[in-house]
Parts: C-alpha cells; sequence; structure tokens
C-alpha cells in the first residue's frame, strides 16, 4: 500500500475525517497532516501517490505550492478549497496542481483523479520497461 498513501492538509477536522473515512475504504492510506512543514518531512522519507493542499489554510501560499512540487516532482498535487475561483493562486493553479477539488469534496471526482493518476503511473512504468 505504500504507492498508495494520500497525504493531505485540512483545516477542518470533520471534513478530514470524512476524507480519511472514504479514502481508506477505497484501499488507499490516508495521512492527515497539519502543517505544510509535516508534510515536507513526511514526503522526503515516504513515497506517496498524492498530497491534497487546503489552500484556504494560511501557510498555503503560491509560493509553497511550487516548492513542494519543484522539490518533489514525481508527487502529484491537489488544491482543494470552499471558493470556487482563488485569484491569488493562479501560478499554481495553471502550473503546479494536477486538480483542484472543491469543498466538501466529491468522493467520485477525488477517485476519479486518483485512477487517472494510477493509470498513468502504470503506462509510464510500461514505457520505461
Amino acid at each position: 500500500m505504500d504507492g498508495k498513501k494520500i497525504v493531505f492538509l485540512d483545516t477542518d477536522e470533520q471534513h478530514s475525517k470524512a476524507l480519511c473515512t472514504m479514502l481508506e475504504a477505497k484501499q488507499y492510506h490516508a495521512v492527515p497532516m497539519r502543517s505544510l512543514d509535516s508534510i515536507r518531512g513526511y514526503i522526503q522519507k515516504s513515497s506517496c501517490l498524492a498530497v491534497i493542499l487546503d489552500v484556504d489554510n494560511e501557510s498555503v501560499d503560491n509560493r509553497s505550492i511550487r516548492q513542494l512540487t519543484v522539490n518533489f516532482p514525481e508527487v502529484y498535487f491537489f488544491a482543494m478549497s470552499q471558493h470556487r475561483y482563488n485569484p491569488e493562486f493562479k501560478e499554481s493553479m495553471s502550473y503546479h496542481v494536477y486538480a483542484c477539488l472543491n469543498k466538501p469534496v466529491d468522493m467520485d471526482e477525488m477517485f476519479y483523479w486518483l485512477r487517472c493518476i494510477e493509470k498513468n503511473d502504470v503506462k509510464s512504468q510500461d514505457d520505461q520497461g
């Protein structure tokens, strides 16, 4: 299950618990984090499939997203927000984020994106071998 870890930063504790429950039900290992530093430290030591960042958290900005995606290019990054449009994240959304999810997260949409990532990873491995 090492490759199916989903790390996420979520400011809403109830939403975080619901996200964990849904991910675990679909055989993903949910790893909730409370800070960007925790996420950085975790993904340096352990592989994961994706990171979901709550961009409503005041510690998340364009620069932090860009640094994470540059430092960990093998990880897929998602943005998650209550707001449909975040103009302050225009650069990140355009260049560094794989997909944007609305809060509360539509689980069907999230699992669709995760399946796309897994299919892409399998295809990439086939191309290399």
